[in-house]
């Protein structure tokens, strides 16, 4: 009676090599992704981990793939990333940013796919901040006239 004392590892960090990669950085919200792109099998990796055991969200995993599918490149380039700072959402925004410029550096013709479906411009929009005398950036605190 034997028992199995070894429990299998999930989201194991793995070591990647990517020389003669490409590389460029992607920004949303308050997210930072540096992004590697080379010829390969079209394998994503986000810090250390798969997409798929980093991003649990079908939405997440498909934005992110979608600079892959739109220049139709999906199957011949792999991907690592290392993304910090922000929640899921700005991360995925920021690594779509860094896989656009990255493949427009690798390959000047997908440029115009890529910047038809607005790509390659970073998204501006941050939280607004908190002012004094509100309880959020615009909502006041209740008002009692009595």
């Amino acid at each position: 009676m034997e028992q199995n004392t070894q429990t299998p590892i999930k989201n194991k960090k793995i070591k990647l090599d990517f020389k003669d990669s490409k590389y460029a950085t992607g920004r949303r919200k308050r997210s930072i992704a540096k992004v590697w792109v080379k010829k390969g099998s079209g394998i994503i990796h986000v810090n250390g981990l798969k997409m798929n055991d980093y991003f649990k969200r079908p939405v997440h995993q498909i934005i992110v793939t979608r600079p892959l599918e739109i220049s139709e490149v999906a199957t011949s380039y792999d991907v690592k990333c290392s993304v910090k700072g922000g929640g899921l959402s700005g991360q995925a925004g920021a690594i779509i940013l860094g896989i656009s410029k990255a493949l427009i550096s690798h390959d000047e013709n997908l440029k115009s796919n890529l910047k038809k479906d607005k790509l390659t411009t970073r998204d501006s929009r941050v939280v607004e901040r908190k002012k004094y005398g509100h309880r959020k950036a615009r909502r006041s605190f209740q008002f009692s006239k009595r």
